[in-house]
């Protein structure tokens, strides 16, 4: 029975073997756990605010205009 992802043993063992010549050995550790503070800083990110009915930057009136559209008048390139 393979992987998840549907991938076999072998193809597994393939790619672990090509991560480790285009690396190294003694990097291997390094790329890992930058890896792994990326996966930590993405899933932080996506869960910050699942308050329903908030977003980031509204104000009482609803959305905000992002900032290189404050003050552009709808239909102007000005």
């Amino acid at each position: 029975m393979g992987a998840p992802v549907g991938l076999s043993v072998w193809e597994i063992l393939i790619l672990l073997l090509i991560v480790v010549i285009i690396f190294g050995v003694g990097k291997l550790p390094q790329v890992m756990g930058d890896l792994g503070k990326s996966v930590r800083s993405f899933k932080a990110g996506w869960n910050e605010d699942d308050t329903p009915g908030t977003t980031a930057g509204n104000d009482a009136r609803g959305a905000a205009a992002p900032p290189h559209e404050v003050g552009k008048r709808p239909g102007t390139d000005v």
